[in-house]
This record gives structure tokens, C-alpha cells and sequence, in this order.
């Protein structure tokens, strides 16, 4: 009978060893982590971090540490430079605080407004100016408007720079690119006659409020959002749909006030875009001559001449 139990035990332990074995060599790989299908959902995340797993950039931008040495590689590193720091690295041609960063994150290559493949979309027709334009028109069309401020001259080593830093991180990106559906930003969606300045205030002072301030300036860490340190009228985030899509898809930046990155329904980023909005902010003194084809959208903040045209005829 003794002899019967031991060999049962061992039967058993024999099979317990075998199962962790197999486990051991076919489930888990050789780091000790589970493998799981690149179809799987992203893993859970500790409490105040997102959980949406990024997908793989189709065109990856090579690292600024593999900038070549010579003249180029010195002005990709000063167009990184100004990217990155516009405000202070090109004061004399920014008249707010805000720099290009503010809205194409880490480089114009990570969390907001990607910026890969840029230069490749360019020469394009803008209807905003209805006619083709450079890259270097669209960059300068940023620093009159969303940095208030004056261009780049157009031989000027600042401007090749940030031209050259954008070629460099377009450079996986084939040549004759005109669309970059990794970088979409839909616009916000909505009726505009039924937006809510009043519910766009309460939603800002919950989940906004922390980074841009009370009054909108900021405050110690965040960006100006109106003020004279903020946008001109003339600047693409003064349109509520541009404004709205731009926070449905990217803000808060961190879980705040029950929100988080992605969960602002269209009609809740239209309310907040139109608060935003609804505030002061610098003129642009040329925005009447925008869109002079008569194609302003419906959000355009402003009149122009073209639209008045087609209006009265």
C-alpha cells in the first residue's frame, strides 16, 4: 500500500513538473513575459495612465542621433532647436509665448500634430490663401498667425533650418506624398448654431483649467489659450471645428476632471473651443483678404471680402 501512494505522488509531481515545463518553454517567451497576438488589446495600465497602445508610424523618422555630421546636419539640429523652442530661440520673430511645439509635440514627430512628411505635401494649393504655396509660405503663415509675430526672411538661415529639420524627419516618407493619413486630425462635428460658451466654461474649469489657468494665460506650466500672449484671430485655432477636433483628439494631456485624451465628445470640444474663443485675443489685420475664392468654411471666426461678395450677390 505504501509503495502504491509514493508512486501515485510521484505520478503526480512527475505531471506538475511536466506542465510548468511546457509552460515555461512555449508560453512564455525569453524574457518571461506572456506573448500575445499583435491583434490583442493593449495591456492594462497603472490608475491615471492611458491604455491605447499607439500604432507603429509607417514611415518612422530617423533619430536626431543619426544626423549626418557637416553644414545640413548643423541645420537640422538648429531647426530641432527651433521647433522646439521657437519663443525664446526666435523672440524677435514670435510676439506670444508660444512655439511650434505647442501644437506639434516632441519634435513635430510624437503625441499631437504630426509633422512627418510635411515637406514631401509641399508646393500645395491653400485655400485659406487661395494659391499654391511653399513649405516655406505655410511655415511663415504660423509665425504671423498662431505665433502672432512676423516671417522668417526667405534666404535666412533660420527658415532653411526648419525647412532641413522637416526634410530630415520626412525622410522615410516616399517621394509624391500628398496625403498623410497618419497624421489626420478630423474636425470636430456639429451644429454651430447651438453651441454653448457657458457649458464650454464648465468644462474647461474641470479638466483645463490646472494647465491654461483661470485667465487663460497659462499659468506657470501650461500655454496661453487667449490673451496677447496667445493666437492671433487670423490663426487656424481660432476656427471652433479646427479648435474642437484638436481637443477631442489630444486633450487634457492628463487624466483631469473625469476626462482624458480621446473621451470629449464633438458637441463638448465645440463648447470648449467656443469658450476658448469667445475670449480676447491679438487681431490679424489681413484676415479680410483670407480665402478671397469665396470658400471660407463655416467656422471661419471672421468676414472676409469674398465672403461678403458672395453674400450680396
Amino acid at each position: 500500500m505504501n509503495k502504491l501512494l509514493v508512486s501515485s505522488v510521484v505520478a503526480i509531481v512527475g505531471t506538475i513538473v511536466l506542465g510548468f515545463t511546457v509552460f515555461f518553454l512555449f508560453v512564455l517567451d525569453s524574457k518571461g513575459q506572456p506573448e500575445v497576438s499583435s491583434a490583442a488589446s493593449a495591456p492594462s495600465s497603472m490608475p491615471g495612465e492611458q491604455t491605447e497602445a499607439k500604432p507603429e508610424h509607417p514611415y518612422l523618422p530617423p533619430s536626431m542621433e543619426d544626423v549626418p555630421e557637416g553644414e545640413e546636419g548643423e541645420l537640422i539640429k538648429l531647426g530641432y532647436k527651433e521647433h522646439n523652442e521657437t519663443s525664446t530661440v526666435l523672440d524677435g520673430y514670435v510676439g506670444n509665448k508660444l512655439s511650434c511645439a505647442s501644437c506639434h509635440a516632441d519634435g513635430g514627430v510624437g503625441s499631437s500634430l504630426d509633422l512627418v512628411g510635411i515637406s514631401k505635401t509641399y508646393p500645395q494649393y491653400n485655400p485659406r490663401a487661395g494659391k499654391v504655396v511653399t513649405i516655406e509660405d505655410r511655415i511663415n503663415g504660423c509665425f504671423k498667425r498662431s505665433m502672432n509675430g512676423k516671417p522668417l526672411p526667405v534666404d535666412s538661415k533660420e527658415l532653411k533650418a526648419m525647412v532641413a529639420y522637416y526634410n530630415y524627419i520626412s525622410t522615410n516618407v516616399p517621394e509624391g506624398t500628398k496625403e498623410r493619413p497618419w497624421a489626420k486630425m478630423p474636425k470636430a462635428e456639429g451644429d454651430l448654431t447651438k453651441l454653448n460658451v457657458d457649458a464650454g466654461q464648465e468644462l474647461y474649469n474641470k479638466a483645463c483649467i490646472t494647465c491654461h489657468g483661470e485667465g487663460g494665460d497659462g499659468g506657470a506650466s501650461g500655454l496661453p489659450l487667449w490673451g496677447e500672449q496667445s493666437y492671433n484671430l487670423g490663426a487656424g485655432m481660432s476656427r471652433v471645428r479646427t479648435a474642437g477636433g484638436f481637443i477631442k483628439k489630444y486633450m487634457p494631456k492628463v487624466p483631469m476632471g473625469g476626462y482624458e485624451a480621446g473621451s470629449f465628445t464633438d458637441e463638448e470640444a465645440m463648447n470648449i473651443a467656443a469658450y476658448i474663443n469667445s475670449m480676447a485675443r491679438p487681431d490679424f489685420p489681413d484676415k479680410i483678404n483670407d480665402w478671397p475664392k469665396g470658400d471660407a468654411p463655416d467656422d471661419a471666426a471672421y468676414e472676409t471680402l469674398a465672403g461678403k461678395k458672395d453674400t450680396e450677390s
